[in-house]
């Protein structure tokens, strides 16, 4: 059974997050995307476990869940959770995803997990412990949940963040490392990035979308691909864990990684960015306007760990995509290009994507599939050739950094701004 999975995202509870967050919502705009599988968010919130338990019911003994008003839509108990520690006289703050086996076991993991911190302040509660205490309590609870690093390349509150992070899995979960199956791969970095690091490579690649938002272009905008047997956690626990043996994980869909916030190097503050590696490292990574330390990208944090060169593909790679949410690509092509949430979901956008929903089914179908001219036909030819472009990897980008995420450009736009400056780092972007 084909499963297209959001495994990581975020309810009203977490901060910053619409209120608009809850399981009628997240399930409506699931469908319009085309998603079959969600991660609950925020499961150990008390709060949002009654919300949980009241919205949702199990699929018999499988682990999962579905909403009583009866849609397709599929959910499993999941949670991000922050540890703070000190390790080598810097605090590290590590965000990690944890998938469970029902809501019963999510239940009694907040309150083991409230001596550590305050479960009910945030849907993400922040622990003040060791992530290795974490895994080896959240394993010895029950040994079927599954945890994992989330966004691990982030500056800020990831494994391998130039900020918050560690250089090693074997640092981040010391003697637990062993129980640590999968990485989340984040918006500004992509598997062929990841690959370059080898010892990331016995490691299972998934993608989420960390949404914070009920709109469809935020939900979905990462997602994993499986073959399952049958809609079953278990089913779902093998394939992360056993991944390449079992090749239940058919591909990744993947945010192209400049157009992520934390793609290349920057200083958002002072107007100072996006500049790739050789240049940042060339400034010492210095402001050249007020002379404070730039946020490193994670292209230039991947340099400092990578083993491998570009383009290295390892033998036990699976495949992936580049998607640019369908919104973004219809407020491109009227000119209103990226933005905040209101403009995103204005009326004209708004029923440009319905048409095209409405014609072709979902949001992954218009896409991956549907025929170009139709999609002009139902929309308008600017769509259609943005749509063409992002198939066939011929978008134009201008990297994200320090917290401002990528815009599509037109190619005039991207050589006066970034390409002719730049045209030896064709590789980078």
């Amino acid at each position: 059974m084909r499963i297209i999975a959001d495994l990581h995202i975020h309810s009203k509870y977490s901060g910053a997050t619409s209120q608009r967050m809850n399981i009628a919502e997240i399930t409506s705009f699931a469908q319009l995307k085309g998603l079959n599988l969600l991660g609950t968010g925020d499961a150990l919130h008390p709060s949002w476990l009654k919300e949980l338990k009241r919205d949702l019911e199990p699929i018999d003994e499988t682990g999962f869940y579905k909403p009583k008003m009866g849609e397709e839509v599929y959910f499993v108990a999941q949670t991000e959770v922050a540890t703070v520690h000190q390790y080598m006289g810097k605090a590290r703050r590590i965000h990690h995803v944890i998938l469970m086996p029902s809501l019963e076991v999510a239940e009694q993991l907040s309150d083991m997990l409230s001596r550590f911190g305050n479960v009910s302040a945030d849907g993400r509660p922040v622990l003040n412990m060791r992530p290795s205490e974490l895994v080896e309590i959240v394993i010895e609870f029950d040994w079927r949940n599954l945890i994992f690093p989330a966004h691990i390349w982030t500056p800020w509150w990831s494994m391998l963040g130039a900020r918050g992070g560690v250089d090693s899995l074997e640092e981040c979960y010391e003697d637990q490392a062993k129980h640590i199956y999968a990485i989340e791969t984040g918006l500004s970095s992509d598997p062929p990035m990841n690959w370059r690091v080898s010892w990331l490579n016995n490691l299972t690649i998934l993608s989420s979308s960390d949404s914070h938002s009920p709109y469809p272009y935020r939900l979905g905008r990462e997602a994993v691909i499986f073959d399952l047997r049958k809609p079953n956690y278990m089913e779902l626990y093998e394939a992360i864990v056993w991944g390449d043996q079992e090749s239940k994980v058919l591909m990744t869909i993947e945010v192209p990684p400049a157009y992520g916030k934390y793609h290349w190097s920057g200083h958002r503050n002072c107007n100072f960015g996006p500049i790739p590696p050789e240049e940042a490292r060339k400034l010492n990574y210095k402001c050249p306007v007020c002379g404070r330390t730039l946020t490193k990208g994670v292209d230039d944090r991947v340099e400092e760990l990578a083993d491998k060169p570009r383009g290295y593909r390892p033998s036990n790679a699976k495949d992936f995509i580049h998607l640019i949410p369908l919104q973004e690509i219809i407020a491109h092509s009227l000119g209103l290009g990226g933005g905040g949430e209101a403009r995103l979901n204005s009326k004209k956008i708004w029923n440009i994507y319905e048409g095209l929903v409405n014609r072709f089914g979902t949001e992954f179908k218009v896409l991956l599939e549907a025929d170009p001219k139709e999609i002009a036909r139902v929309s308008n030819p600017k769509v259609a050739d943005l749509i063409i472009k992002m198939r066939t990897g011929r978008l134009r980008i201008i990297p994200g950094y320090d917290g401002v995420y990528g815009r599509i450009v037109s190619e005039e736009e991207y050589n006066r701004l970034l390409g002719r400056k730049y045209s030896h780092l064709e590789d980078y972007i």
